[in-house]
This record gives structure tokens, sequence and C-alpha cells, in this order.
């Protein structure tokens, strides 16, 4: 399994990161309090984490390709959420093993 993580620097980390939790638990098994939550997607799990400051994803799965997939719900559905700040997507750092 590979895993990577995203950061976006927010005071709403916590607001959207329940809004993400909120809506994908429509789809998909969901779940979070205010600063930790969990998402079961098809193509591999995402944990998020909010702070104060940021909201941090960390995505996993089996190839790039869950990633890149992953990369793009999560961005997607921020990118709603997160207008007013003008979101585009999260610092995605580099994938790495294990």
């Amino acid at each position: 399994m590979i895993r990577q993580t995203g950061r976006f620097q927010t005071a709403h980390a916590s607001k959207y990161m329940r809004q993400l939790c909120k809506h994908f638990a429509h789809k998909v098994p969901a779940a979070c309090d205010k600063t930790e939550g969990r998402v079961q997607f098809p193509f591999g799990p995402a944990t998020l984490h909010a702070s104060a400051t940021e909201l941090q994803a960390e995505i996993t799965g089996p190839d790039n390709a869950a990633l890149e997939r992953g990369r793009a719900v999560i961005d997607s559905h921020l990118k709603t959420f997160a207008f007013r700040e003008g979101f585009t997507q999260m610092d995605w750092a580099a994938p790495t093993e294990g």
C-alpha cells in the first residue's frame, strides 16, 4: 500500500472535515468528531485531521491510480465547500510506501 498526505491551511478545518464526512457518509462508511475523521472509499481509506489552522488528509491505496482518485474526490468536494477561500487543491506531498 502507498500513502499520500495533503494539507490545506484554513481556520475552518473542523467545519470542512465534518462537511466532507457527512457528505461522504451518504455513499460510503464515514465518521468523524471535531478533530478526526475516517472515510472508507472503495479505492482506499482516508483519514482526516483538523487542527486550529490546518486540514490534513491521508489517503491510502494499492497504487498511484487509487491515490489519484482519492486526491480528486477530496479536492473536488473541498473546492465546493471552501469556495469562499479560493480553494483549488490541497498541497499534496509525494506518495510514500507503507
